[in-house]
């Protein structure tokens, strides 16, 4: 694809869109499918911390150090549900306690989210990232 996983300009890191992927690689059938159908509360919450963790992971490839973040400015969290489920913000809440938990009161941000149709490979949830660096 055309895109990159991160980029750094001026003291901002972006973090691209991350998926639920585990250490294996793969994606846990449990983070497979659409918030209202086929994938519980718990399972979409666990799977915007995977995704959380991944986008940290993202961020220490790109600065070596997590100690250069000094401020994670947004996240944005896309969910893949059904039309009717509205519980959205408490699944990406998965991916907010996470930030906090890592990086304390650096880690508070803003954040939009998202009810998507459909993502890529399925997977029930993505997020992306912005960081005040040094």
């Amino acid at each position: 694809a055309n895109y990159v996983p991160w980029v750094i300009t001026g003291n901002l890191l972006v973090i691209s869109g991350q998926l639920s992927f585990g250490n294996d690689g793969k994606l846990a059938p449990a983070h497979i499918g659409k918030l209202g159908g086929t994938v519980s509360a718990a399972d979409g919450q666990a799977a915007a911390r995977q995704c959380a963790i991944n986008v940290l992971a993202q961020a220490q490839a790109a600065l070596g150090d997590l100690e250069r973040i000094t401020r994670c400015v947004r996240l944005g969290g896309f969910i893949n549900a059904t039309p009717d489920y509205a519980a959205l913000p408490a699944i990406m809440n998965g991916a907010s306690d996470l930030m906090v938990a890592v990086l304390g009161d650096r880690g508070r941000h803003t954040r939009s989210t998202v009810g998507v149709a459909e993502l890529p490979m399925d997977c029930a949830v993505e997020v992306e990232a912005m960081f005040e660096i040094r």
